[in-house]
């Protein structure tokens, strides 16, 4: 169907709630009750399917999906020609290599001559070619963490989020090898009619992932602390500064991104601002 695309996304788990939950935010209106494996959105042309993550990136390698959001952990294990549109930004992870937590650990050479027990042996045997590491891999399609334990293999390859899963399994993170987020992948060849569709829709992506990136502050400053005040604000482009009814102090407004906020408002503090207001952005259209 030329007039819609057909968007693949994760039918249970985090990810699957992360990614609705970016699709409603974009206005996106559509009825995923329950076990539902389809779906079409009320106010906007795209067709949803509900796969297994594994079978994500093949579903779009053949144009059966349009486009898919996915873990980029995935896609590097199925190596499926797919086009990587837009990394996302929620539902971070790792993949890791982790053994027993007592076992002194010399740096990646520990691996020569060893068995490492994981899910994802394609991402693996990369990481070990790319470090010259002569390791046997034991796959596994789940439980990796119980493997050491059983004799299974003297490492393990996972997913790794807080850590806590390894520390419960009596293992330590030793190296990371791959850093993962979710990501919008899309078939190489989408007709005119999708790819306008699909610019449509990632300009709003674009618009609420700023949003949740960012906060706008609201800030009272005597004047003669405006321009160090100012100095320190990243913003858009500039600061808005306005009079208040009380003479020699000014209301300045701006933007500071999530990562460097809480720095950035203790710089403030210090420069002389005062009643900091900090307001979450609904949208923001760059």
């Amino acid at each position: 169907m030329e007039d819609i695309i057909r968007v693949a996304i994760q039918k249970s788990g985090r990810l699957s709630e992360d990614s609705l939950k970016l699709i409603k935010e974009c206005g996106v209106k559509f009825n995923n009750g329950k076990g539902k494996l389809k779906s079409v959105a009320l106010n906007f042309p795209i067709e949803f399917l509900f796969l297994r993550d594994d079978d994500i990136p093949g579903y779009v390698a053949d144009g059966i999906a349009d486009v898919g959001i996915v873990g980029q952990n995935v896609v590097l294990e199925k190596e499926e020609d797919v086009k990587t549109v837009k990394h996302l930004g929620f539902s971070r992870c790792r993949l890791s290599l982790a053994i027993p937590k007592l076992v002194a650990y010399t740096g990646p050479e520990y691996f020569n001559g060893k068995s490492i027990a994981t899910s994802y042996p394609k991402i693996l045997e990369n990481y070990l070619k790319e470090n010259n590491i002569q390791a046997e891999i034991h796959e596994i399609s789940g439980s990796v963490e119980i493997a050491p334990s059983i004799g299974l293999a003297e490492g393990i390859f996972d997913i790794v989020s807080s850590g806590s899963t390894l520390l419960s399994n009596g293992l330590k993170e030793v190296e990371v090898a791959v850093k993962s987020e979710a990501i919008l992948i899309s078939h190489h060849h989408l007709s005119e009619k999708k790819n306008n569709i699909l610019k449509k829709l990632l300009f709003r992506m674009d618009s609420v992932l700023s949003a949740n990136n960012n906060k706008y502050i609201l800030l009272n400053a005597p004047n003669d602390a405006i321009q160090k005040i100012t100095d320190l604000l990243p913003g858009m482009r500039s600061p808005t500064v306005l009079p208040l009814a009380m003479e020699g102090w000014s209301s300045i407004h701006s933007v500071i991104g999530e990562d460097e906020f809480w720095q950035v408002i203790e710089n403030l503090r210090d420069a002389g601002a005062e009643g900091i207001l900090v307001v979450p952005i609904e949208k923001m259209i760059l």
